[in-house]
């Protein structure tokens, strides 16, 4: 089986014309022969690419395989750790640590209880369109400021930073700054969240960060959270949402199902996130050898896991590559699974239902302004895929 056995030399960078929805056509094919292919890091260390559904949902459940950042085997060079709080790159009892005050932040009912602000959030977002009058940039004026208004407000960042804190945020998530400049927005935001954190704990108000103070975290630690809270929702959230009504609008029967039956508003939610896969890919290392897929993971290995094949898989979802609000093949890893599992994840929910119902209500007449292949998409550099602007019209 060795001698057969897929082999993928790079991370294709660039997707099919006519296609922006789906995953790379090399990754798709790297799917077809099967769930998992060798693959060769940019760093020149030999690895493993799993593209199967399967492979990807069982690593992401076995704590054999670390989280760790400074275990990534991926080049000749040393990975630091993570910084203190920034747990979405640490095992446990180190996640588990930084996870467990946030938990009960983040219940269904919580995020269900933030509704009606976010459907203010959202009205106010839709007024202004209607107010400035078509076209629009559907991402500045709609996708972007919902998640950015409610997460802020949930942390505590004052509105008049909001602004530039997206812009920071932008700059070393958007994959086309320099090294120089993506290092300086890391900088400027990190320098920012310590002067947060620090007016926080000397006058708490009502919000999380605030919170957070009665729990053993240092300063230091409840920064690096608040930066995995902020990037996690932010970025992930506004190019679903961007993508997503780029997606709808390239498939007019669908749109119209959704239009006439809010009902369907959940599950096309889901479906969505199935489809899209905005955060495509994720890491993890082997701790010891461990079988995958009928292959030896040699311990020190670092995999590379595609959620957007996965997320395609034909053994698991039937016509994959077909966008369908009515699917009853849930269970997508959008989100991830196990003790990673997205924690914002009910948040995201709540947001893209509500703002998807609101945007395809208020604008009965909603479509490209541009032709789609004018459409300027994010790299696949990036580490969240979407649309860099969505210029749409509509019928005054």
């Amino acid at each position: 089986m060795g001698e057969s056995l897929h082999t993928v030399q790079t991370l294709p960078t660039t997707r099919q014309p006519g296609c922006p929805f789906d995953p790379p056509a090399e990754l798709i094919d790297a799917r077809r022969h099967g769930p998992i292919s060798r693959y060769t890091h940019p760093g020149g260390k030999p690895g493993w690419l799993i593209t199967g559904y399967d492979l990807v949902r069982s690593v992401l459940a076995d704590s054999r395989f670390s989280s760790r950042k400074e275990l990534l085997n991926v080049g000749d060079f040393e990975v630091p750790p993570a910084p203190p709080g920034e747990f979405l790159l640490m095992d446990e009892p180190q996640h588990g640590r930084y996870r467990k005050p946030l938990v009960s932040k983040f219940t269904g009912r919580r995020m269900r209880l933030l509704t009606e602000r976010i459907e203010q959030v959202t009205a106010d977002c839709l007024d202004a369109m209607a107010k400035d009058g078509p076209p629009a940039d559907l991402v500045t004026a709609f996708a972007k400021p919902i998640p950015t208004i409610v997460i802020c407000e949930l942390l505590g960042v004052p509105y008049e930073d909001r602004g530039s804190f997206q812009e920071q945020i932008d700059s070393f998530l958007g994959g086309e700054t320099s090294d120089e400049e993506l290092i300086a927005a890391y900088t400027a935001t990190q320098r920012y969240l310590a002067e947060l954190v620090a007016a926080k704990r000397a006058n708490p108000t009502d919000d999380l960060l605030s919170d957070l103070m009665d729990s053993d975290l240092t300063d230091e630690e409840l920064q690096g959270v608040s930066l995995i809270l902020l990037v996690a929702g932010l970025d992930t959230t506004a190019n679903t949402l961007a993508l997503g009504t780029f997606a709808l609008l390239r498939n007019p029967a669908q749109l119209a199902a959704l239009r006439a039956d809010p009902a369907l508003t959940d599950r096309a939610v889901e479906e969505l996130l199935r489809y899209l896969s905005v955060a495509k890919t994720f890491m993890r290392t082997a701790l010891e050898d461990v079988e995958l897929g009928g292959q030896t993971i040699k311990a020190g290995t670092t995999v590379v896991l595609s959620y957007n094949t996965a997320n395609r898989d034909p053994e698991r979802f039937a016509d994959p590559h077909v966008l369908d609000l009515r699917r009853q093949d849930g269970g997508h890893l959008a989100f991830g699974h196990g003790v990673h599992l997205c924690l914002g994840q009910q948040l995201a929910r709540v947001e893209m239902r509500v703002a998807l119902r609101a945007l395809l209500d208020r604008f009965p007449t909603l479509r490209l302004a541009v032709p789609a292949e004018e459409v300027a998409l994010r790299p696949e550099t990036a580490d969240i895929y979407g649309v860099k602007s969505l210029p749409v019209t509509w019928d005054m």
